[in-house]
């Protein structure tokens, strides 16, 4: 009967031994198809003739690091197989915080596949990478892979890459640090038309070095961003720079006193660049100005791309010339209004989270009579009350009103004179019909604030107020 029992006993312990290691395989089929292909490997290496290529730390001199390596370390550490490995040595990055990547440790092996060829990397002990690969796949597989790992290396490096700000000094030196303007596409204001034309023309030209080779003219770009100050050019120009992962170059041209420093600092840029030159117009009467924009000082290499920007009538008048919008020189212009209702509705969904507002149907007036505002100070408002959301409007209303207060006087001036500030008798009845009518709302809207009982008033003061309804 004992004996009867310890047999049902062993035999119960056998099964549920069975079984526990039949659901511990199955939960962890994972392992099991990497012990099959450990064994796969382990059969193929033995049946297989196979030929390897050590790419050293260093260079022969042993001082300089190899760029081939550098290149195949970052491309190993984007394998999903680094990752899956038993051992896997992990870094943090020096420019970014919680942004990590893997590096193969001592002894490490992964494996890839390219053109259906099977390949292998492992780290030494000294740090070298060692590739592998069947023999038979050396000559149509080895030169195409490298390619692949250096072309995939490169972007990498590109994302991961610090953008940097130069500027010129008075002894034609150029300065860096690094670009912490936050400014993206993805956060500029601007018409969305606009703005999916310029991504659309910027991803064109990356993609451009052998269409422009075909054609034998320089890999490089042009662009004029002319608008009124504060609205938002050199956002634009440093959203630009992040967008294509280059460097920007800001040239001030009052420390420039020739041509020659001129070249000297256009020489010394290098390829994957973004060339600023802002307020042009202040510049424009300098007479060796325009070979900047073309001609040898242009040629400086390949990758570049020049923005200028231009503001004030100073600014329009140059546009205008055709010595400076010739093509060669000006490949795209933009044009950067000041601010009106629809962009304001924009910057107040970006600013303070309104989707609508009761004071809306007041700002729109205000732009209808005329009112003129930069959408920098519209950013500033609502950044200085963006406790209130009721404060910031009041105040943006408060900006406008002053602004259609100090364009009357100035159109009421232009009524004496007789000109209305317009070119051409042609056009002098229709501009007097248009004068009048923003006249008239501007005397529409002071009648109207009376009648509420209050006065416009300044920023500081409207900054002031206590919130009610917000």
């Amino acid at each position: 009967m004992i004996a009867s029992s310890a047999a049902s006993f062993l035999q119960a312990t056998a099964v549920s031994f069975f079984i526990l290691i039949l659901i511990r395989t199955i939960l962890s089929f994972k392992s099991l198809i990497h012990l099959l292909n450990r064994f796969q490997q382990w059969f193929e290496d033995r049946t297989q003739s196979y030929q390897t290529f050590k790419i050293p730390l260093y260079n022969n001199d042993g001082l300089q690091q190899n760029p081939l390596h550098r290149k195949a370390a970052a491309y190993t550490a984007t394998l999903s197989a680094v990752e899956d490995s038993d051992v896997t040595n992990l870094f943090s990055s020096n420019l970014r915080s919680n942004e990590f990547s893997a590096r193969l440790a001592p002894g490490q092996t992964v494996q890839d596949s390219f053109l259906n060829a099977r390949l292998s990397w492992t780290s030494n002990a000294d740090g070298d990478l060692v590739l592998r690969l069947r023999r038979q796949d050396r000559y149509r597989v080895l030169r195409p892979y490298l390619q692949h790992v250096e072309n995939t290396a490169e972007e990498i490096e590109i994302r991961r890459m610090e953008i940097r700000l130069y500027t010129n000094s008075p002894a034609q030196r150029w300065r860096g640090v690094g670009m912490t303007h936050p400014a993206t596409l993805e956060t500029v204001v601007m018409d969305p038309v606009v703005k999916s034309r310029v991504k659309a023309d910027l991803e064109s030209f990356l993609k451009g070095r052998s269409y422009y080779a075909r054609l034998g003219r320089v890999w490089k770009r042009s662009y004029l961003l002319q608008g009124a100050p504060g609205t938002g050019k050199s956002s634009f120009a440093a959203a630009m720079a992040r967008y294509l992962r280059y460097n920007v170059y800001d040239l001030d041209l009052s420390l420039v006193s020739n041509s020659a420093d001129l070249r000297f600092l256009l020489l010394n840029t290098t390829p994957r660049s973004l060339i600023l030159v802002e307020d042009l117009d202040r510049y424009y009467a300098r007479s060796w100005m325009l070979n900047f924009m073309d001609g040898v000082f242009s040629c400086c290499g390949e990758e570049r791309v020049m923005v200028c920007t231009v503001s004030g009538r100073r600014g329009v008048d140059a546009i205008d010339d055709p010595a400076v919008i010739r093509p060669g020189r000006i490949d795209v212009r933009i044009h950067f209004p000041l601010c009106d209702f629809t962009a304001f509705k924009t910057l107040a969904s970006c600013y303070l989270g309104l989707k609508d507002h009761k004071l809306y149907e007041e700002v729109e007036e205000g732009f209808q009579s005329g009112g003129r505002i930069s959408p920098a100070e519209v950013g500033e408002i609502m950044i200085a009350n963006r406790g209130s959301s009721t404060r910031a409007i009041k105040s943006v209303i408060n900006a406008l009103h002053r602004s259609v207060s100090s364009g009357a006087v100035e159109r009421m001036s232009r009524v004496r004179d007789g000109g209305f500030g317009v070119r051409g008798i042609g056009k002098r009845k229709e501009a007097t019909v248009r004068e009048l009518r923003k006249l008239y709302g501007y005397i529409r809207l002071r009648s109207a604030i009376r009648r509420e009982g209050r006065t416009p008033t300044g920023f500081s003061e409207a900054a002031g107020e206590s919130e009610n309804g917000s």
